[in-house]
């Protein structure tokens, strides 16, 4: 167990970096963030900041030896970089990293446990695509193996056609056939040094032009009736992993049951309505879980909750967000409000 006033290291400087220092500093625990850019808005709220790139091995060495344990808020934080961390006590696992930083290594990684996903074939090269569109059929999703998120990286192919404008550039992709569900959700489990798992409520998820909207709490029935064979399947897979901390798991419910979609080894947007609507968040219980303490409880605090993004220009007008005192409001402190970018977040909970 990691006692209060040690260190905590973060890689990764963005707003999940931002909540989980200001859960650790509730705990009493320092944070120190490691991260390539300077406007860190993870830093404003950490006692420090190591700037520097992900290949910097002397500044990540200098940075571990300061810290008691390290995690991470982003996980496409390069292998390379956390071998070069030292012995430091690193939560979750670079073996989670490895599975869940490449999207064909998760699949395989999922259904080789029994996992329902969507058909899915490994893309390298023109002819691989063709041969995938024949076997799989279209319409289906091309995606980068890695990277990518909130949409990108990512190209509908409802025809055959419609395939001849992409190009592959040489990276590494995979093609999936289309899912056709009624609803999205996800299951977000904290995983103890020992063993313990908890879950919250599962959301349902909402998105528009591939970025997560909101977060609705219940789920809608259908959803509701498959989350205990969801949480099955994120049970094996946290274990299969020896997972250390809070991952999330996102699928799709579907007649047949739920079909995974991806997992994100780290604390998720869909989970951002714990921090009023449940009696442990998920950042609280990412700390408990890389800090040995036991875990928080996990229990529904309201009859509904709510989450919306902001995003963009959403989160200009303060002064309408915070006139209705049932909204929580978290900005992230961030600057140029860009199209698709998360400013922050509101959440409202029901009585």
């Amino acid at each position: 167990m990691l006692a209060p006033g040690n260190t905590i290291g973060i890689l990764g400087g963005g707003q999940l970096g931002r909540m989980l220092a200001a859960a650790a500093a509730r705990l009493g625990y320092k944070v120190h963030i490691y991260a390539p850019e300077a406007d860190s808005v993870a830093a404003e709220l950490s006692e420090a900041h190591t700037r520097a790139s992900w290949d910097d091995a002397s500044a990540l060495r200098a940075f571990a030896e300061q810290c008691a344990v390290v995690t991470y808020e982003w996980e496409n934080v390069p292998i390379a970089a956390l071998k070069g961390l030292g012995d430091v006590a690193l939560y979750p696992s670079i073996r989670a990293l490895e599975v869940a930083q490449d999207r064909l290594n998760e699949k395989d990684f999922v259904t080789n446990l029994g996992g329902r996903a969507a058909p899915y074939m490994a893309v390298d090269t023109r002819d691989d695509l063709d041969r995938a569109m024949t076997l799989i059929g279209t319409p289906g999703i091309l995606k980068t193996r890695r990277e990518g998120y909130d949409g990108k990286g990512q190209w509908r192919i409802n025809y055959d056609h419609e395939a001849e404008g992409i190009s592959l550039g040489g990276q590494p992709m995979i093609y999936e056939g289309l899912v056709r569900f009624d609803c999205e959700f996800s299951v977000i489990l904290a995983r103890g040094q020992d063993g313990q798992t908890v879950f919250w409520d599962s959301a349902e998820n909402v998105h528009q032009d591939g970025i997560l909207a909101k977060s609705i709490v219940p789920a809608s029935p259908l959803a509701q009736a498959q989350v205990a064979e969801a949480r099955a399947l994120a049970q094996q897979v946290a274990a299969g992993l020896s997972y250390v901390g809070v991952a999330a798991f996102e699928f799709f419910a579907t007649d047949a049951g739920p079909v995974f979609n991806e997992m994100a080894p780290r604390v998720h947007n869909s989970g951002h309505w714990t921090i009023e609507g449940a009696a442990t968040s998920q950042f609280e219980n990412h700390i408990r879980a890389i800090c040995g303490l036991p875990l928080g409880d996990t229990q529904l605090l309201a009859k509904g909750v709510e989450m919306h993004n902001l995003i963009g220009a959403e989160a200009a007008d303060t002064a309408t967000l915070t006139a209705d005192p049932a909204n929580h409001l978290h900005l992230y402190g961030k600057g140029e409000a860009r199209p698709g970018r998360k400013m922050g977040h509101v959440t409202r909970l029901t009585q």
